[in-house]
């Protein structure tokens, strides 16, 4: 599989991706670890069809799914198991676990059909409404595919999550209307994703593409992502993050936060994102802190970046507070090394670079190169707009005279 990797990393150097995946906001792997999946794949195959699943939309195939995987996770350690979940058929799949360990180091799990959850709230009685499908301690899990995965979430917008992954990879998929992120990623390490469709309509409330906290070594490309809130979030603990080839719309943009909520520490450095395009989307490059919190954002990039009619193509924003009603308070998440260069196209908003940074804490070395934003109609020209941030700019359009040296 081809690897993209970002050709210019600002401060410090982007660590060996290894592979890693994870299926979905609805699919939780938690406590996975090893290997990727290998080129030979060695028996025994098993398809849920014939463990008992019926694959018409509307039969329960949970212990089917579960049934196969009981013969999947049982086989020896010299063998790659593989479950196969057919093309051509739709699965519904009511909240259930894969549990591991399994006796093989290395799983395989092609995803060729659909898999939809439970429509209806009642549905969900006496399952925790936060967990669809979950992997639990499975080593050396690959899945792929091109089937698709839908979290019907349209009924209800509730909270799916995915934890502790290690050295997995996923591509292939289509992802659409998880009940909230599509894909989260917690406390992982080397994380590979490629080549994913993801989508929810532009108005869903909370249905980021890819959610990442207190994890490592990710890589997100060549995936298009277009839904109601953030494209990827990247919040805290998240270090050596690389997103490229990534197109972005509808959705809130490629956001680094948000970070310091409720007063809270969080910390973010090494975040990369290049080659991305943001069509229509409501923010581009924005990194966001809520006032109040502590810790650092630092050492982030973004580069080489295609804009077609963006809302706040550039922004950071120490003052986020989404409902309106916050108080003035003086400590804040440190921002700091941070380069926005290569940005060219047009903005829907006349301040296209908005740089908006504590009194006290401000934000320090912010620098701004090669920029060319201009107005996507012939009514307004682009202008923009500092508050308390140091750092330079240099043939930048608009101009950033505002930055403090």
């Amino acid at each position: 599989m081809e690897r993209r990797v970002s050709p210019t990393i600002q401060w410090g150097t982007w660590p060996p991706v290894a592979f890693l995946y994870e299926l979905y906001s609805s699919i939780i792997f938690m406590v996975c670890i090893a290997a990727t999946f290998g080129s030979g794949i060695s028996e025994p195959i098993v398809n849920v069809l014939d463990s008992g699943a019926v694959g018409d939309g509307a039969t329960d195939d949970s212990q089917a799914f579960l049934k196969a995987w009981e013969t999947v996770c049982g086989a020896a350690s010299d063998t790659t198991p593989t479950l196969i979940i057919p093309e051509g058929k739709t699965f519904l799949l009511k909240p259930l676990t894969f549990e591991g360990p399994c006796g093989s180091t290395t799983i395989h799990v092609q995803v060729g059909g659909d898999i939809i959850a439970p429509s209806e709230l009642s549905d969900w009685d006496g399952f925790d409404p936060e967990n669809w499908i979950v992997f639990r301690d499975v080593n050396g899990l690959t899945v792929d595919g091109n089937g698709q995965i839908d979290g019907k979430g349209a009924k209800w917008w509730e909270a799916l999550m995915f934890s502790g992954c290690n050295s997995l990879t996923v591509s292939g998929l289509r992802h659409t209307n998880s009940q909230k992120s599509h894909i989260s990623i917690t406390e992982c390490d080397n994380v590979f994703i490629s080549s994913l469709h993801i989508s929810a309509p532009e108005d869903s409330p909370n249905t980021d593409g890819i959610d990442i906290s207190r994890s490592t070594n990710i890589l997100i490309n060549n995936t298009f992502i277009g839904t109601g809130d953030d494209c990827v979030a990247i919040n805290n603990g998240s270090a050596y993050i690389n997103i490229t080839w990534v197109t972005c719309g509808p959705g809130h943009g490629i956001s680094v936060g948000s970070l310091g909520k409720d007063g809270e520490f969080n910390v973010v450095e090494e975040i990369h994102v290049e080659h991305c395009t943001f069509n229509g989307s409501d923010n581009g490059a924005r990194i966001k802190t809520w006032q109040g919190g502590s810790g650092y954002a630092k050492k982030i990039t973004y580069q080489d970046i295609t804009l077609i009619n963006t809302d706040n193509p550039i922004f950071i924003d120490q003052f986020y507070c989404p409902d309106d009603d916050c108080n003035n308070k003086t400590s804040a998440v440190n921002v700091s090394d941070v380069l926005f260069a290569n940005m060219y196209g047009t903005s829907e908003v006349d301040t296209a670079i908005q740089l908006l940074c504590n009194g006290i804490f401000g934000c320090t070395n912010v620098r701004v190169e090669n920029v060319n934003i201009t107005a996507s109609g012939s009514d307004f020209q682009t202008i923009s707009s500092c508050e308390n941030a140091h750092g330079s700019s240099s043939n930048s359009n608009p101009q950033v005279d505002c930055l403090l040296s």
